[in-house]
């Protein structure tokens, strides 16, 4: 480790996480980041659950990612822009709307039947978790000191990791029926039969998206009362300068577009993995039912908690940029042996990525926006945006899977951890390192 590295990592051993004044926002926004992976997350269970309920291809029903994260992307830049117009408070109450929107049109698509309708609904969802990501990623990171940024992120993150966990308890519970047939019982089944099949398939989401709609609902009341102070951004050197530059200017920052890059691949990585691991159970282990299968999803998805947990306290002694490396190398490993194994090894190998993609995401935002000063709301945007990833990957995958195995799917992810190595190595060095800008707290700006 390098020296100024070890400084760095000695400094962040003495400085908290937030600051006093800033507990209340802080608490009230690392919530958001539990309910948007819950929403997120639910996604790989409803993957092969309407796969069943449709009767699609791997390649069918990956749009399902497809939708959700087009949303993602195309929502992003526009939030970024209507932030900088209105806050961070009015941006993410927008955001809960459309995400309570999203979650009540999963009604009307249950009871039409029509698979448009359900990527629909998941594409409005997705629009208001963009207004939250948005606001949500770069306000906790200047909620406090700015030496500690990636630490506070990576903490809060930590309970988008709990939703993470929660979701597919809940969907293996209340939307995975359990009911399965084979090709030949499903090909000697009457016009009647099928349609009772599918019906009672496709009504099981209702509940739980109503739930999520309510839930949606209140955080954005208890928000809406809350005092959340407007921060702004003190401009440092590159950040005085850019207010002279046209929009585009934020693009000559190299390390964030290297960062965007890392975040395409990343969430494009963890989706994919995500989105198969029920379905490469199947395939390892064959016989395997898929609420069987869905406990290996559970158990990736409590490594990504325990992850978050235990690399956010790592932070303490690692430096930020090192422990992405290594757990970028690691992913790089379990992805080689699921490529390349098969049976019980290989899918506690996918299982295990769960656990290292832990700080990616956090960690890679975090280290993207340094330095950038007044211009931390569009390059925020821009790493939103590249959350796109989740929906180009999944169907890339999907369709080696239908063309091959989705054991071979596997090379996606292992080339994305390549990317997000260089990275952690190198990748995320600003050309320039100017002091980083501090934070005022605008108590006039806020809403009470």
């Amino acid at each position: 480790m390098t020296t100024s590295a070890s400084t760095a990592v000695s400094q962040n051993r003495s400085v908290p996480v937030t600051e006093r004044r800033f507990l209340v926002p802080f608490v009230l926004i690392t919530s958001l980041f539990f309910l948007w992976a819950f929403g997120v997350n639910l996604n790989d269970i409803l993957i092969p659950h309407l796969k069943k309920a449709f009767g699609l291809s791997d390649f069918q029903s990956s749009f399902i990612q497809v939708a959700f994260f087009g949303g993602y992307f195309l929502a992003a830049f526009p939030a970024g822009r209507v932030m900088e117009r209105i806050g961070y408070k009015k941006g993410i109450l927008t955001g809960l709307f459309l995400c309570a929107v999203g979650a009540v049109l999963f009604l009307p698509a249950s009871s039409s039947r029509i698979y448009g309708f359900f990527l629909f609904a998941l594409f409005v969802m997705a629009c208001g978790q963009s207004f939250l990501e948005v606001a949500a990623n770069p306000y906790v990171t200047i909620l406090g000191p700015a030496t500690s940024a990636e630490r506070r992120l990576n903490f809060a993150q930590s309970f988008n990791a709990v939703g993470a966990v929660l979701s597919p308890i809940v969907g293996r519970a209340f939307i995975l029926t359990g009911v399965e047939y084979a090709p030949a019982q499903i090909a000697a089944m009457s016009a009647a039969q099928m349609e009772a099949y599918r019906a009672a398939e496709a009504s099981t989401v209702k509940g739980p998206y109503l739930l999520i709609a309510a839930i949606f609902i209140v955080v954005a009341v208890l928000i809406q009362l809350a005092h959340l102070p407007e921060l702004q951004e003190t401009a440092n050197e590159a950040g005085a300068a850019s207010l002279e530059r046209n929009s585009e200017s934020v693009l000559s920052y190299p390390h964030l577009v290297k960062g965007v890059l890392a975040q395409f691949f990343y969430v494009g990585a963890q989706v994919g993995v995500a989105s198969f691991v029920i379905r490469y159970a199947q395939f390892s282990v064959p016989g395997t039912p898929a609420k069987t299968a869905a406990l290996y999803l559970l158990l990736h998805q409590i490594g990504f908690m325990v992850g978050r947990f235990i690399g956010s306290a790592m932070m303490k002694r690692i430096a930020a940029p090192r422990l992405l490396s290594l757990f970028a190398a690691a992913s790089l490993i379990c992805a080689t042996i699921a490529l390349l194994a098969t049976g019980l090894i290989s899918v506690w190998a996918v299982v295990l990525i769960g656990f290292f993609h832990s700080i990616m995401f956090p960690t890679i935002f975090a280290l993207s926006i340094r330095n950038l000063g007044t211009l931390t709301k569009r390059g925020s945007s821009l790493l939103v945006m590249a959350i796109i990833g989740g929906g180009v990957f999944p169907p890339i995958m999907g369709r080696i899977s239908d063309a091959s195995s989705i054991q071979r799917a596997f090379v996606v992810p292992l080339l994305c951890y390549a990317f997000i190595l260089y990275f952690g190595l190198s990748g995320y060095k600003p050309a320039s390192a100017p002091a980083m800008g501090s934070v005022s707290a605008n108590n006039e700006g806020a809403l009470a």
